[in-house]
This record gives structure tokens, sequence and C-alpha cells, in this order.
């Protein structure tokens, strides 16, 4: 599979990953900062939080890592989790930020 339509298929699996407390999946909130495709076809996510806090702060990474790691294609999924930027509400896609009301 060429790696930009590979790259989709991630991102619409990420589509499927949703914070339980906010209503908007994780692409959608900003919370996903990169998705790196090696030749090998190890796929290299960066990630956050809305908070280091957050409540599915284990879960929430590895459930992405597992959903991605599934997709046919992928070798191997690593999610890396950042808090720099830190994340903001602006962030957001505009769907989320209508969605969530802040538009």
């Amino acid at each position: 599979m060429e790696k930009k339509a590979l790259e989709i298929t991630i991102i619409n699996v990420i589509k499927t990953v949703y914070d339980p407390e906010i209503p908007v999946d994780v692409y959608e909130l900003g919370l996903i900062y990169d998705v790196k495709i090696n030749d090998d076809y190890v796929v290299d996510i960066l990630m956050t939080l809305t908070s280091p806090s957050c409540p599915v702060a284990e879960s929430l990474p590895e459930e992405v890592e597992q959903k991605v790691a599934g997709v046919e294609g992928v070798k191997q999924a690593k999610v890396t989790m950042t808090f720099e930027p830190t994340w903001e509400k602006d962030m957001m896609s505009e769907e989320a930020q209508l969605e969530l009301g802040f538009m």
C-alpha cells in the first residue's frame, strides 16, 4: 500500500478512538500531533492528552497504538506521549469546536 493511502487509513482508524469525557475523537480534538510511517511501515505517533492528569492517560494511547497496529500494512505502531506544546482547545478541528459549542 502506498504511504499516503496508508496514512489516510491510519487517520481514519485513529478517528474511531474517543476521549470518554468528550464526545469527540482524539484526532479531531487535536491530540495527535504527528503520524510518521517509515520505510519498514513502522508507524510513530506523537500524541498528547487534554491534561497530564487525564483519567485515561494510560488506556487512550494504548488504544490508539493497538488500533493502528491492527491496520493492514502496518508492521508496528508506537505512540509517544508529549506535553510540549501544551494542548489547548484551539488545536481542535472546527468540527470538534462546533460539536462542543466553542464556535
